[in-house]
């Protein structure tokens, strides 16, 4: 059984930083993309950022120059830095993975992490 853990979310400050994590475990041969997702009250999911295997990330317009993806291979583990943190980001984040485990590819999905900027 696959299962994703995110860790790292919290409350910050306007103009803060968090770091977020997710660990993938269980029984993987290879992971394809990883991404993070965002849920905010009264807003429909968003994508927030993804990375390929190889390296190549994708990310939201308005999250591009503050927040960075990034992963480790050997570890199965996706981050997110998220700098200049503003209130409008506040939402609980999620970690999605396509991951080969018994030979098929499935998408999985942790069960978030929220994050809330204020003052």
């Amino acid at each position: 059984q696959v299962q994703l853990v995110e860790s790292g979310g919290g409350l910050v400050q306007p103009g803060g930083s968090l770091r977020l994590s997710c660990a993938a475990s269980g029984r993987i041969f290879s992971i394809n993309a990883m991404g993070w997702y965002r849920l905010a009250p009264g807003k429909q999911r968003e994508l927030v950022a993804t990375i390929t295997s190889g390296g190549s990330t994708n990310y939201a317009n308005s999250v591009k120059g503050r927040f960075t993806i990034s992963r480790d291979n050997a570890k199965n583990t996706v981050y997110l830095q998220m700098n200049s943190l503003k209130p409008e980001d506040t939402a609980v984040y999620y970690c999605n993975a396509d991951i080969n485990s018994d030979y098929a590819f499935n998408d999985y999905w942790g069960q978030g992490t929220q994050v809330t900027v204020s003052s």
